[in-house]
């Protein structure tokens, strides 16, 4: 039997086809504007530094020229011991920052869920701190004895500062120690990605998840990077908001004008 489609003339199978090739068309417009709605909906990383100055970031506790601008990086002095912090709060986020020391056995690091304010008596904020220390540091700052401070505690330690409580994944007291060494040294340039969920902190030592804490008693507040003694450097510092969870008031950090 010979198809009923070779039996209609030549010029209706044209028609025919080409009125399917319009569909197509119009089914594959479609769809690429409905996937490209999508994608704009879709949480995207921002900027938190632009490369050209400090807009974004309120001086808490530290000198005029402390935080400075130079060949699209954020230096830090770290004279005097103190905090900068953002001008907005955030609840649950990604963050990337990238950082290296330039001095031996320096110290500083980012707080999330800050009060984004200093204790009176104190030089930096109550928060969940991400620990950025260069790794000579455990050679410089002996225990009483003698004995060094374990390495893990260089890369990449996480805890609950001035009051913020946590449970530790890899615990060093109410510390979470790094289950893998990862940092570079001074004058290299280190990678964090940090997830912060719902009172979960996840740290990631550039490309490989090592540490993490959980049931953070703050989980929404404001993120400090800190000064602290040695100059330390960033650049490319992005955040991808997530949606909210359900977090208290006893939860949130003061807002701040």
């Amino acid at each position: 039997m010979v198809a009923a489609s070779l039996k209609q003339p030549l010029s209706n199978r044209k028609d025919s086809t080409m009125k399917q090739r319009l569909t197509i068309g119009m089914v594959l417009i479609v769809l690429s504007s409905s996937i490209a709605v999508q994608a704009a909906d879709l949480p995207q990383y921002k900027p938190l530094f632009n490369g050209k100055d400090l807009t974004g970031w309120v001086n808490v506790n530290t000198d005029k020229d402390t935080w400075y601008v130079k060949d699209g990086m954020l230096v830090c002095t770290g004279h005097p011991i103190g905090v900068m912090r953002s001008d907005k709060q955030y609840e649950n986020f990604l963050l990337h920052i990238e950082w290296r020391h330039m001095e031996a056995g320096g110290n500083s690091g980012v707080f999330a869920w800050s009060e984004g304010t200093v204790p009176e008596g104190r030089r930096l904020p109550k928060g969940m701190e991400i620990q950025m220390l260069e790794l000579d540091w455990v050679n410089q700052h002996k225990h009483k004895d003698g004995s060094l401070p374990p390495i893990a505690y260089v890369h990449g330690e996480l805890f609950g500062a001035n009051g913020l409580i946590t449970t530790p994944d890899n615990p060093r007291g109410t510390r979470s120690k790094s289950i893998e060494n990862r940092c570079k040294g001074k004058g290299q340039w280190n990678v964090y990605d940090v997830v912060c969920v719902d009172g979960v902190v996840k740290l990631s030592v550039n490309g490989k998840f090592v540490n993490g804490v959980r049931n953070a008693s703050i989980k929404k507040g404001y993120l400090c990077l800190e000064s602290e003694g040695a100059e330390i450097q960033f650049r490319n510092i992005q955040i991808m908001e997530l949606p909210p969870g359900i977090t208290t008031q006893e939860q949130t950090a003061p807002r701040l004008k």
